[in-house]
């Protein structure tokens, strides 16, 4: 018997709702359904004196999922996908992700198609796609302070009401350098449409097996976004006395201490995704960003003029 996943954000009605027709379809069809909350993966801000997430990533898989699982259905918006990650990618298991959200950048199909996609489903009728995903670790010494998996990326920065930070940066084999800026952040292909682009990072295609460091609000002209190769492990050290602010994902986190050092690097489980159509990277920047859209006034363009 086959068995599905239903990673759902008991926080919205819709989504529960949703995930009881989609449990009585696929049972209907003869799967096994096994149900979890995407709470499961949403790690939250670590208490500063406590020495959490010592288990590693590992943690955040729900107990009853299981490396044979054909996929993990996941209803809620791009947030829960998030969420979601970190519980399927340590497993290998693919995710389907119906948005019941808001933008759904991350979503495979919609409410309104639902129905067609549990059809291809149980007809088999899928492929998988996989994202780079990080393994972010707080280390002081040799003691692992907090770990956790990471598909979009990680922004270190300053509390607010503290002066500019300095970061001390070592990407693999090469020479550390100095950042001065708000904060930095490391992001995946993934997340370069997400806050890497807000701080003015370039738009990288999911295929591109790269790295992007981004600064915020750096203090030099020099001080720009650096895409460079995933293989390379990158280790921050934080060169300013007050503690800093480590937000990964929009829902995990800790503080880092002036003696700790944070190492990024990509991690041997991808988030997997399961696509029921041609997943067209830039059709999807089109749609939900505006990327590449006709401009009216290009020469040829047809004149609302009479």
């Amino acid at each position: 018997m086959p068995c599905a996943g239903l990673i759902v954000n008991d926080g919205k009605d819709l989504a529960v709702s949703t995930a009881e027709r989609i449990e009585a379809r696929l049972q209907e069809g003869g799967w096994e359904v096994v149900r979890t909350s995407s709470a499961g993966g949403m790690v939250g801000f670590a208490n500063p004196d406590q020495h959490l997430r010592t288990l590693g990533h590992m943690a955040c898989v729900p107990a009853a999922f299981r490396r044979e699982m054909a996929m993990a259905i996941v209803l809620g918006g791009d947030g829960t996908v998030l969420s979601a990650a970190r519980q399927t990618a340590p497993l290998g298991v693919p995710m389907l992700t119906i948005n019941t959200g808001h933008l759904g950048f991350l979503a495979e199909t919609y409410l309104d198609h639902l129905d067609m996609a549990l059809e291809q489903v149980l007809e088999g009728r899928w492929t998988v796609e996989d994202r780079t995903t990080l393994l972010v670790t707080v280390l002081r010494g040799d003691q692992r302070r907090w770990e956790v998996l990471c598909l979009n990326e990680m922004a270190l920065h300053r509390e607010p009401l503290t002066s500019m930070c300095h970061f001390e940066i070592a990407i693999g084999r090469h020479a550390p350098v100095d950042i001065s800026a708000d904060g930095v952040i490391l992001s995946t292909p993934t997340g370069s449409t997400a806050y890497a682009l807000s701080a003015g990072g370039p738009v990288i295609a999911p295929d591109c097996p790269v790295l992007e460091l981004a600064p915020i609000c750096p203090h030099s002209l020099a001080s720009r976004a650096l895409v460079f190769s995933d293989s390379e492990p990158v280790t921050i050290f934080p060169a300013t006395p007050e503690r800093l602010m480590m937000v990964v994902d929009g829902s995990a986190g800790c503080y880092v201490w002036p003696e700790d050092r944070v190492l990024i690097r990509r991690s041997d489980s991808p988030a997997r995704f399961l696509r029921l159509q041609d997943h067209e990277f830039f059709r999807v920047l089109g749609e939900k960003l505006g990327w590449g859209l006709p401009h009216v006034a290009k020469p040829g363009a047809p004149s609302d003029a009479p």
